[in-house]
């Protein structure tokens, strides 16, 4: 017995030991910790052409498929955000974070780690958020393909982000849940078939359906498919989805735009004007089909959309001559596709200089704005600018420039994202960065006033004042 006893307590010592060699090998998980600043995950794609990384730079905020990132919440005056953090500024693990913004104290909350993402350092496994009818907070953490599983993590007090509970470990990239009249829908993808579109609902967050595939559009019989999406909920009721297509799979020639429709729950879908479409979908040439931008031989990289007062979609996306960054691939047009009950209409905003500058649509009843970074920077050629508003009062059909919100940056703005049902000061958000090399990123919020605030890098107490810049 004493033996026995002995060998239990010299392997629970050596046990102790390996679990300390390894903590002190590959750093503490800090999943449920706080972090003592609001820092943003710097990152670059390791694809090299003449004038720089097809994509790199401030990613914190990144992708335009992860939707939404950010929620007012009026029953407590708060707006939660996620976003991709690093525990410092010289390092690129990413840390999948939430916060809070204080509308009646004016004050930012320390951080919280929902996931630690244990070593990788890709943006692509950023979160998303969704606030359900009882106020509990979840966040979807993106994964990656069949490598990196993707989570659900729920709030385990409503409206708190003190500490959260993991639900579910699957298979999930590029989460868009929403929070209907019916319960949990999720939008998102897998990899199969390169990219493919699915969802899945719940009635409860806990129990979920199977997951449905949505879309697979070959661009010829026997040929590989993948797509991109972006989507909205109107009215509690309606989700509508724009997606593109990359022909055989490939994302470097990502075309056309197509747009589905729900209104009950995901059980049937339709096009924008009614007609039913069997899912998945499948044909070339379906008549969800909103623009063919194949024949016109253009890349499509979508951003937002939004739903007008009468409930029709609109989609804000960048179309230009290919993937490569650079003037080969110039212009790259901001537009507008909105339906407008009969057909749909697309019309030009502006230009920049990269593929992956990305804005958000706001649309209210007398007007239309966009907030992006639409000016030249400090960084030719690279993820992002200098922000600008833009604004039309014709149902998207005209827009004019109405205020500049950066000007003289030394890094570059990127990823401006909208709250749903946002509250002044905190309209949209974003994170800065140098768009070709390493370096510093910090998160951003502001107003289409032109107020803009700095989030603390580096914070000392529970809930502090944002720094105004401007």
């Amino acid at each position: 017995m004493t033996r026995i006893k002995a060998q239990t307590n010299f392997n629970l010592l050596a046990l102790i030991f390996i679990i300390s060699f390894v903590g002190n090998t590959f750093g503490q998980n800090l999943t449920n910790t706080k972090i003592n600043g609001y820092r943003g995950i710097w990152f670059q794609l390791n694809q090299k052409y003449e004038y720089g990384d097809k994509y790199s730079g401030a990613l914190g905020t990144y992708t335009a498929k992860h939707v939404p990132l950010a929620i007012y919440a009026p029953e407590v005056e708060k707006t939660f955000f996620v976003y991709g953090g690093t525990p410092s500024e010289d390092e690129h693990h990413l840390l999948c974070m939430i916060g809070e913004f204080d509308h009646k104290t004016e004050m930012v909350s320390r951080p919280t780690v929902v996931f630690d993402k244990n070593g990788v350092d890709d943006p692509h496994d950023n979160p998303s958020i969704l606030i359900d009818a009882s106020g509990y907070i979840w966040v979807f953490i993106s994964g990656r393909g069949t490598n990196r599983p993707g989570y659900k993590y729920k709030s385990k007090t409503p409206y708190s982000i003190q500490e959260f509970v993991q639900i579910t470990e699957e298979e999930m990239t590029y989460p868009q849940p929403r929070y209907t009249d019916f319960g949990f829908f999720h939008f998102f993808t897998k990899y199969t078939g390169v990219r493919q579109l699915y969802y899945e609902t719940s009635k409860d967050g806990i129990s979920w359906t199977e997951d449905r595939l949505l879309a697979a559009i070959p661009e010829k019989e026997g040929e590989k498919s993948g797509h991109y999406q972006v989507s909205d909920l109107y009215n509690g009721k309606l989700l509508g989805t724009f997606l593109n297509r990359h022909p055989n799979g490939n994302v470097d020639k990502r075309t056309d735009l197509y747009y589905l429709q729900s209104a009950d729950f995901g059980a049937t879908w339709t096009t924008v004007n009614g007609i039913k479409i069997p899912i998945p979908v499948e044909q070339l040439d379906s008549p969800s089909k909103a623009v063919d931008y194949a024949s016109q031989e253009k890349n499509v990289y979508l951003k937002d959309m939004s739903f007008t007062a009468e409930g029709y979609p609109a989609c804000l996306h960048i179309r230009s001559n290919g993937h490569e960054p650079g003037p080969k691939s110039a212009p790259y047009e901001w537009c507008i596709t909105k339906w407008t009950g009969s057909e749909w209409q697309t019309s030009v905003v502006t230009t920049s200089d990269h593929n992956y500058d990305m804005g958000s649509l706001f649309i209210s009843q007398d007007h239309w704005k966009i907030v992006g970074p639409t000016e030249q920077g400090a960084q030719d050629w690279g993820v992002g600018g200098e922000l600008a508003v833009w604004q039309s009062v014709d149902q998207g059909a005209t827009w004019k420039k109405i205020k500049v919100l950066t000007e003289r940056s030394d890094m570059s703005h990127s990823y401006v994202r909208k709250a749903v049902n946002f509250k002044s000061p905190f309209c949209f958000f974003w994170a800065d960065g140098h768009s070709h090399q390493s370096s510093k990123s910090e998160l951003y919020f502001g107003n289409f006033n032109g107020d803009i605030w700095k989030m603390p890098y580096t914070i000392t107490e529970d809930f502090e004042k944002p720094i105004r810049i401007k």
